[in-house]
């Protein structure tokens, strides 16, 4: 999955530290993230790549976010229009959703990491409380407010995948409005009050009326472009087969022999592994799936 990048490893600790030429620096522009295009291969460039940055504004908006291995990752926090947009043919923007069909594994989860570091800065300028103007920490990775002691942390939203199986079939699913059209798996946030395992029942029912039983925990994900720490559960029919679609949610529903699943595996989603465990578990106890 996207965040399996072995032998390498994520230090998310927060160190407060000055940018070096050769710190990667993840440059969003709206949906947008610049990358360094360099003999066919594609990574963020260095901050030595845009001297603009390196030289003007080093220190004001140059935020640390986190290192894989030895190599830094910066951010450059200003919303505005660049003044290198017309730079080297070598940089192109690219939307940060169709990164994950054109880069390697590791630059993917490094954007995501990035962009769910960026919304989080970019949407807490201010205080909620008072409005006041918010500041980093030094210490650790929290914005405050001079003005009323306000902590404002990292938001990391809870959701749960469910893989629904049914003897040799299982439910796919396509969202409704959504740029994703591929097929998926039931999926929903958690509510307050409930447990993850609830939030399993809740969110298969609303989506499609079905009752679930035999809930049972598989693997969780990381998944920065929408800000989430997802959860994947296997669960099994409870009673009828007969789906009631909620079309404000998805635009299709429907079981799926298992054969069907072959070569769905994208080696990066959560969602895509759940069906690719389904499909190589024929035979097998479905309890201990």
């Amino acid at each position: 999955m996207i965040q399996d990048i072995a032998p390498k490893k994520l230090h998310n600790e927060y160190i407060q530290k000055r940018p070096c030429s050769n710190d990667y620096i993840a440059v969003f522009h709206k949906n947008q993230i610049l990358i360094k295009e360099m003999k066919g291969s594609m990574e963020l460039p260095e901050i030595a790549d845009l001297p603009y940055i390196f030289h003007q504004y080093r220190e004001e908006v140059c935020q640390y976010l986190f290192c894989i291995d030895e190599k830094n990752y910066f951010l450059y926090s200003i919303d505005e229009d660049l003044p290198f947009m017309d730079m080297d043919i070598k940089f192109q923007f690219y939307k940060i959703r169709n990164i994950r069909y054109q880069a390697k594994q590791e630059l993917c989860f490094a954007v995501y990491t990035a962009w769910h570091l960026y919304q989080w800065y970019s949407l807490n300028r201010f205080c909620g409380r008072c409005g006041g103007r918010t500041k980093p920490d030094a210490k650790e990775r929290m914005l405050y407010c001079e003005n009323c002691g306000s902590q404002i942390y990292p938001r990391i939203s809870p959701a749960v995948i469910v893989a629904v199986t049914n003897g040799n079939k299982i439910l796919l699913t396509k969202y409704a409005g959504r740029e994703y059209k591929q097929y998926a798996l039931i999926a929903g946030f958690s509510e307050i009050g409930e447990t993850a395992e609830e939030t399993v029942s809740r969110e298969v029912m609303e989506e499609t009326g079905l009752r679930v039983k035999n809930i049972r925990y598989y693997k969780s994900q990381p998944w920065g472009i929408d800000g989430n720490l997802l959860f994947g559960y296997f669960a099994q029919l409870d009673g009828s087969d007969s789906i009631s679609l909620d079309r404000n949610e998805l635009s299709v529903a429907e079981w799926a022999e298992r054969e069907e699943l072959e070569g769905m595996d994208d080696s990066f989603s959560l969602t895509r592994e759940m069906m690719r465990v389904f499909f190589e578990s024929a035979g097998a106890d479905a309890d201990k799936m």
